[in-house]
């Protein structure tokens, strides 16, 4: 077998995959859901209920707050409580609607049955009217980054999609929840996967795994024989391969260029396997996006696990299920050890883009201290952007933010593949993202300068 894999740096972390065969449990309902307005890249949602209102499993609570934002539905039945603040995954306090949960009552609307929907069987879905359902429901990239799924479904002007490629290929350490979705809901996240093609009107699509899922590889190739449309593509095991602009050249061999350009530039869409299957059950199912597979892992966790979770649910219930936190030194990641973010306590909300809840132990969870850079240029040989993370993080550190854009601060994805590498254990991706963050607010601040003087 041929492996593919993206043209520029990436690095081979342990993988951990401690949950690779644990099958998928329901998650128990929370007390209380909470349900942080930002949830999504965009405009935070804007709520629709107030206290005191009933709501059922699936009703909307909060609609968009603009064209690139999502609404949010309950994932419980119960009372609303309030809407208050409360820390996500950022370690900022955001609004958020909180639901006391009374039993588990769903909204007649949605189909619960476990009957397989085939889109060759549904010729009145046109491709406008599966977007306008995902665009309902809230649906939103299941990877972690959280932009709305619609909006990737409508190229800008000059742009025309030709493939639709879904991320199959997981490759944070620790993280199984997709894994096990494509081992347990095969069927739906191909048909997901046809109402994305049909959608985008296109006729070829690709999932894209990495070769440590060969269980995987070998049912959608199995599931696919027939279909000349869908080309399942083994991918080598390599980080950041997740990554849009390294999927892409991966399995097309397209290099997106440097922002604003994006994957539909070069004619792709990358849509992970998770939202492939919210797609099928928004669209198949009048289903909203209110729950999703989560994985719950770490090396002294007692019996880590993939849970079906709705959101809502704490991040502290989620650990108390897998035998509770283990004593000593700990640090609690939203997502993996390589891109998660760390939070500040674990009343944190699962929202749409938690595909996990890491938990670092002992050494694991302290950073070593960092030493004088030594200049073997590491950093530069696994960017895969081919940037050179030393003088960006440098000048971030300094403040010397001139330059940085010339210099593709703003193609940084937050791999951490420099970090990562660094033998002298420098705070590389953090200096960057700081020196990203400004120069970011730069070029919007120049942007409306510039709309400004064009409306004079």
């Amino acid at each position: 077998m041929k492996l593919k894999t993206f043209r520029i740096g990436g690095v081979h972390p342990d993988e951990n995959k401690l949950t690779a065969e644990v099958a998928t449990q329901p998650a128990a309902l929370p007390e209380v859901a909470v349900f942080p307005l930002s949830q999504h890249i965009g405009a935070p949602a804007k709520p629709v209920v107030g206290r005191g209102d009933k709501v059922k499993v699936g009703t909307l609570i909060a609609e968009a707050g603009g064209f690139v934002s999502a609404p949010i539905y309950s994932s419980v039945s119960g009372t609303v409580q309030k809407i208050d603040t409360v820390f996500d995954a950022t370690g900022y306090r955001k609004p958020a609607i909180f639901i006391k949960t009374e039993g588990d009552d769903w909204e007649d609307t949605i189909d619960r049955s476990e009957k397989l929907e085939k889109v060759s069987d549904h010729q009145e879905l046109t491709p406008e009217e599966i977007v306008n359902r995902i665009k309902v429901a809230g649906v939103t990239g299941m990877g972690g980054a959280g932009f709305p799924t619609f909006i990737k479904l409508c190229p800008p002007p000059g742009a025309k999609a030709e493939c639709v490629i879904i991320n199959a290929v997981e490759c944070e350490p620790y993280i199984t929840a997709d894994y096990r979705l494509m081992l347990e809901h095969t069927d739906e996240i191909l048909e997901g996967l046809r109402l994305l093609m049909k959608a985008a009107k296109v006729n070829r699509g690709y999932i894209g795994i990495e070769e440590n899922k060969p269980k995987a590889i070998a049912l959608f190739e199995e599931k696919t024989a027939q279909d000349e449309t869908i080309e399942v593509v083994p991918l080598k095991t390599r980080y950041p391969q997740g990554g849009e602009k390294q999927l892409v050249d991966a399995v097309i061999r397209r290099q997106v260029p440097a922002p604003p350009a994006i994957p539909v530039n070069v004619g792709a869409i990358v849509q992970n396997v998770g939202t492939a299957f919210a797609v099928y059950q928004t669209v198949m199912k009048h289903k909203p996006l209110f729950e999703r597979y989560t994985t719950v892992s770490g090396k002294q966790i007692a019996h880590p696990g993939n849970f079906l979770v709705r959101m809502g649910t704490p991040f502290a219930q989620l650990i108390n299920a897998c035998g509770g936190m283990p004593e000593g030194d700990n640090k609690v990641l939203a997502g993996g050890p390589m891109m998660g973010k760390a939070v500040n306590s674990l009343d944190v909300p699962v929202c749409k883009g938690t595909n996990a809840v890491t938990v670092l132990s002992g050494s694991d969870a302290v950073r070593k201290p960092a030493e004088p850079c030594i200049r073997c240029g590491k950093c530069v040989s696994v960017c895969p952007m081919g940037l050179e993370p030393y003088l960006l993080a440098t000048k971030s550190a300094l403040h010397l933010y001139d330059g940085l854009e010339e210099h593709g601060i703003t193609s940084c994805i937050s791999c951490g593949s420099c970090q990562f590498t660094c033998p002298a254990h420098r705070p590389i991706l953090d200096n960057i993202l700081l020196g990203k963050g400004v120069v970011m607010a730069q070029i919007k601040a120049r942007a409306a300068k510039a709309k400004a003087a064009q409306q004079k």
